[in-house]
């Protein structure tokens, strides 16, 4: 059979498939997402100043790129759980996060600052950052791999790395609360680095779940 064949025969064998992905990959989500939670409860916490920190909108602006990053990786991830898919035309949902990020940074930068952008950079938890996230990430990554092995991705590679950044994008969503730093500059810098860690991640184990 020709690989035009097989992936037509994939595609429509897939077709009555779809759902059960996206049905597979919700329940795996919301399974995996109560085992991340239960992390946070007991090592990490709300931050103790949660109700005044809620009146800056930069710490709301964390919870938007976040889930920004979460919901586009989730959608493109259902998208190339079938066999023809491809980047082309969905890869543009991923610079959704980015454009929020950079327009906080923008924003950020016209007003004035008693901390030094250096500071403001490097912050006071980057190190909680690049543990929690990635450890808080991998029981979602778990779920989303295993859900995708409903479908049948023809880059396992790719597909594997995007249900990393889903996965990063709702342990963020987790985290952010806890944290205590809340420039855009902080967020661009090391929630990006954890992000790509699990994406890394994601991309090496993509090969080996999602096989077919």
């Amino acid at each position: 059979m020709e690989t035009d064949q097989l992936i037509r025969a994939l595609a429509a064998d897939n077709a009555h498939r779809a759902r059960p992905v996206g049905f597979v990959l919700a329940l795996g989500l919301l399974l995996a997402a109560s085992v991340s939670f239960a992390i946070f409860l007991t090592q990490l916490g709300v931050r103790p100043d949660v109700m005044t920190a809620m009146r800056n909108p930069f710490f709301d602006l964390k919870f938007v790129v976040t889930l920004a990053l979460a919901i586009s990786a989730i959608a493109v991830s259902l998208h190339l759980s079938r066999p023809e898919a491809s980047l082309r035309g969905w890869g543009w949902l991923l610079l959704i996060p980015v454009g929020l990020l950079v327009a906080g940074i923008s924003t950020e930068m016209m007003m004035l600052q008693r901390m030094p952008m250096m500071m403001r950079m490097m912050g006071k938890n980057s190190w909680n950052c690049l543990t929690w996230i990635p450890l808080m990430a991998l029981p979602i990554l778990a779920a989303a791999l295993l859900g995708l092995r409903h479908g049948a991705p023809t880059r396992p590679a790719v597909a594997g790395a995007i249900a990393g950044l889903l996965s990063a994008g709702l342990a963020a969503t987790l985290y952010a609360s806890h944290c205590t730093d809340d420039s855009p500059l902080f967020v661009a810098t090391w929630y990006t680095i954890a992000a790509v860690l699990v994406a890394a991640v994601g991309a090496l184990a993509g090969p080996r779940v999602l096989r077919f």
